[in-house]
């Protein structure tokens, strides 16, 4: 029998199947031969335990905000070119491998997460994230899609995003051209992310319901004082602290600040309630909008309701 170095047997073989050539990283704690072999400087505990997922404009910094200020809770440190988000799962960044993802994550405290708002609708994600990280932890915000469509709108109209810029945001979510490659893009960043049924149900595939928790991005910016303590529930703290005694509502921002024992609260950046500055979601594309998720939501609202999870009060309302 002739041999076959190894080189031209995984040429042959990615030739094939393509679709393998990134590797899937598995979590080196689940096998013990592996713990055996394992660096000693090296721990199970260095990965996280928690993923705020997203979606981007739900409220995502302003729950990574809040958890920092948890006594048993940490956040990983900033990256370099992300900052407060590694963007692990689904980016470039998974081929840099798992010692560089572990090496965000200081030991210390009982509960490490990260929080990357680009994860929840991303295809490979969760199935990334499920291999690595089986044990862990998901937060999801639900906000109601329509809201975050908009938010995103004027978030890159911000950025002077050119698309953004030079079409109202009917122009964008109506836009049928499949030529103009400008628009077409920002009309799927406003969308897709919003079909939450369809994203939620990949999540499902790799974490079982007692994992994943929904927040709902209203009650979060009404009232993050109960959201914390429901997440803090959730994670099993050793310590519950009131968030009550931590944040107040400011009514110059529009929106929760943390408190500090001398001078002004300590609030969120410019950007965030830009929708509060730019007013409410226009009848014309509210309508449209409203057509367009009425399905999706609906499925939505059957399965927070199958996992025994709260109905958030914008689905209960327009499902």
């Amino acid at each position: 029998m002739k041999g076959v170095p190894p080189e031209h047997l995984a040429e042959l073989y990615f030739n094939r199947y393509p679709q393998e050539v990134d590797p899937v990283w598995l979590n080196p704690c689940v096998d013990k031969r592996h713990r055996e072999i394992w660096n000693p400087g090296k721990k199970c505990s260095d990965f996280p335990s928690l993923l705020v997922v997203g979606p981007q404009k739900t409220g995502s910094t302003a729950l990574y905000t809040f958890l920092k200020l948890h006594p048993n809770v940490s956040a990983n440190l900033d990256s370099p070119t992300s900052y407060e988000e590694l963007q692990f799962f689904g980016s470039p960044n998974y081929n840099k491998g798992i010692d560089w993802y572990r090496s965000f994550f200081p030991s210390g405290r009982a509960v490490k997460f990260e929080k990357s708002a680009t994860y929840f609708d991303k295809e490979a994600v969760p199935m990334q994230a499920g291999a690595l990280l089986p044990s862990a932890k998901v937060i999801i915000i639900l906000l109601d899609p329509i809201t975050r469509a908009f938010s995103w709108y004027h978030h890159q109209r911000a950025h002077n995003d050119h698309a953004a810029l030079s079409h109202s945001f009917y122009d964008v979510i109506t836009n049928t051209d499949k030529h103009n490659r400008e628009v077409q893009s920002l009309k799927t960043h406003l969308l897709r992310p919003g079909f939450y049924y369809e994203h939620i149900q990949r999540w499902r595939r790799y974490y079982p319901d007692s994992q994943i928790m929904y927040v709902d991005g209203e009650q979060l910016t009404s009232d993050p004082a109960q959201v914390m303590t429901d997440v803090q529930l959730f994670l099993n703290t050793d310590v519950l602290i009131d968030y009550r005694h931590i944040l107040s509502f400011e009514d110059e921002k529009g929106f929760y600040c943390i408190k500090r024992s001398v001078g002004r609260p300590k609030c969120l950046g410019a950007g965030k309630g830009r929708v509060r500055q730019y007013g409410q979601v226009d009848e014309k594309s509210r309508a449209y909008l409203q057509q367009v998720f009425y399905t999706p939501n609906l499925a939505l609202k059957h399965l927070l309701a199958q996992v025994g999870s709260p109905i958030p009060s914008w689905l209960a309302a327009n499902s």
